[in-house]
């Protein structure tokens, strides 16, 4: 008896110790979330034969976690699911070149912006001289990503349009190749890099503007204390010029490996 006492002792020893392993592995590690079809923001390349997540919003996150001294999580999936993933505990942070406008603020806390990018409306090379201005756009099929900021923009500033919403970027670029819509809007540096891979695509001379005005990361409401974390980084990262660093560096790439 008093054997299988000691056994059964040492078995909830034995427990509560992986138990503690798995609670501190847990919180060792930050888990963002991010929609990898964005460049130079993140986007998938191959790498040694390895399907690799890149991006200056990845630089960013790794410099995040180097000062948290936690292990970096990266966790792909569509913009339109990322404040649901951070409000149910999935994520812990989203990095996604997200705009933190009022609707957003409603279901997450936002750092400050930490980038700040112009709207670019990408058509077909063959209609540069169709689209010139905001009120070429009646009736007009354009395409933008659920659940972003181009969504009101398009709604708002291109009067009359007919605005169709995708949950990926690369989905939108096949969209106005097929002529299943006449026009596009994400950011500018996005922009650039697609239409650097489609010479058959043009950024247009329309010119719109995003009220908000710049990407913030997001948390879940009420975690002050990783807000406080992601701010102090964001900050040093500005302050050194490494962010701007991590946008030249990103926008090089993508104009080599982008989709």
């Amino acid at each position: 008896m008093l054997k299988k006492s000691l056994l059964l002792f040492l078995a909830g020893v034995l427990a509560l110790s992986f138990a503690g392993c798995a609670k501190k592995t847990e919180t060792d590690k930050l888990v963002v979330g991010t929609s990898a079809d964005y460049p130079p923001y993140e986007w998938h390349i191959m790498q040694d034969g390895e399907d690799k997540i890149v991006g200056f919003d990845i630089e960013i996150a790794k410099e995040i976690a180097k000062d948290m001294g936690k292990e970096l999580e990266i966790k792909d999936m569509n913009f339109s699911s990322l404040l649901g993933a951070l409000e149910a505990g999935k994520i812990d942070l989203v990095l996604a070149g997200m705009t933190p406008d009022e609707e957003k603020k409603k279901n997450a806390d936002f750092t400050e912006i930490y980038y700040k990018a112009e709207q670019g409306v990408v058509i077909r090379l063959e209609d540069k001289d169709k689209y010139k201005t905001v009120d070429d756009f009646d009736g007009v099929k354009v395409s933008v990503q659920q659940g972003t900021s181009q969504e009101k923009i398009a709604a708002e500033q291109l009067k009359g349009a007919q605005v169709k919403t995708l949950t990926k970027v690369g989905d939108l670029i096949l969209d106005l190749k097929a002529k299943k819509c006449d026009a596009v809007i994400v950011e500018l540096p996005v922009a650039k890099a697609y239409v650097e891979e489609n010479p058959d695509l043009i950024i247009s001379d329309v010119y719109v503007t995003d009220e908000v005005g710049g990407a913030a990361a997001a948390v879940k409401k009420g975690n002050t204390e990783l807000l406080e974390q992601v701010n102090k980084t964001l900050k040093r990262l500005m302050d050194e010029g490494k962010i701007d660093e991590f946008v030249a560096d990103a926008i090089k790439l993508s104009s080599e490996t982008a989709e």
